[in-house]
């Protein structure tokens, strides 16, 4: 005999007041038999009195931010299978039990929602954009990606909860959790599903030029973690590209008549070659380092049951 599996739905919080009791509704009805917790970060309106009395279990993060939201998220609640939304009644609670059914059906640590949007208020074309440059740059670092990198409609099991690090402070966290996965070769799907625009009174805290500089910043930093010998590597070549100009001259009139006469020259051109061997060398040792993280990271992940498991495996 099997216990039915433990699901929480965890819904980050922020001035939700106008749609926090909707998302919980949709969620109960969704799912009747998961505890729904309400993680409000230092709303000013009434959320938290909203979703208390809507049935949720709220808790508090003072640390401001959606990635210190999701870390307390994943570090506080226990459970088997975990959701995760928005409190902004844009995701469509209905996808939910065929997400679950997904996971556990296929083995999968995560399955992504990916949306579909239902009205032009739901579509901002500079978001789709970032979308789709972080896409296909995570294809390019891993060889795979998401259609829907960005979404923070999602999924998980066990293992992916307990093995994430989260170390993302705001919006990027879902970028994180997406590379968290391809890092790892994880089993993840995707199911499609409605996104709907906010309801009246609730507003975005997404802006799309400094989200689109963060998207840049991230790719960047993403490139530099996972890919240091290509990424210093790339420096180590305009180095030595550089010297060797810089060198040419030199070693022409060397040949023609034995003399070096543009010293200074000769020290830059032999500096920057210094600067390129030290640039390979610290991609090549941060390539190491690389490995042996993901190494670690591979070896926590695995000292959790599968998600096979745990919806198999009787709760004592």
């Amino acid at each position: 005999m099997t216990e039915t599996p433990r699901i929480a739905v965890l819904l980050p919080c922020y001035n939700e007041e106008a749609a926090i009791a909707q998302t919980i509704a949709g969620f109960r009805e969704a799912l009747p038999g998961a505890d729904i917790y309400v993680f409000d970060n230092n709303s000013r309106d009434r959320s938290i009195e909203v979703a208390r009395e809507a049935g949720a279990i709220v808790r508090t993060v003072r640390m401001q931010g959606k990635g210190n939201v999701v870390r307390r998220m994943f570090a506080d609640v226990e459970a088997d299978v975990y959701v995760m939304a928005d409190g902004d009644a844009t995701y469509d609670p209905r996808s939910a039990p065929a997400m679950v059914a997904q996971l556990q059906g296929d083995g999968l640590d995560m399955v992504v929602g990916t949306r579909v949007h239902e009205a032009a208020e739901a579509y901002r074309r500079g978001h789709v954009l970032g979308n789709r440059l972080m896409t296909g740059f995570l294809a390019a670092l891993f060889g795979r990606t998401f259609t829907d990198v960005f979404s923070g409609y999602r999924a998980f099991s066990r293992r992916f909860v307990k093995s994430f690090p989260a170390l993302s402070a705001g919006f990027e966290i879902e970028t994180e959790i997406s590379v968290h996965a391809l890092e790892l070769k994880m089993p993840v799907g995707e199911l499609e599903t409605p996104y709907f625009a906010r309801l009246e009174g609730s507003h975005s805290k997404l802006n799309t030029w400094r989200d689109g500089q963060r998207i840049l910043r991230v790719m960047l930093t993403l490139y530099r973690i996972e890919k240091p010998l290509q990424f210093f590597g790339l420096f180590a070549a305009l180095f030595a590209g550089a010297a060797v100009v810089l060198a040419v001259p030199l070693v022409v009139t060397y040949v023609h008549t034995g003399l070096v006469p543009r010293f200074p020259t000769a020290i830059l051109s032999t500096g920057v070659m210094i600067l390129a061997f030290l640039n390979y060398f610290t991609g090549l040792i941060l390539d190491t380092v690389v490995r042996g993280r993901r190494e670690m990271r591979r070896l926590a992940y695995l000292a959790q049951p599968g998600p096979a498991i745990d919806s198999a495996t009787t709760r004592r």
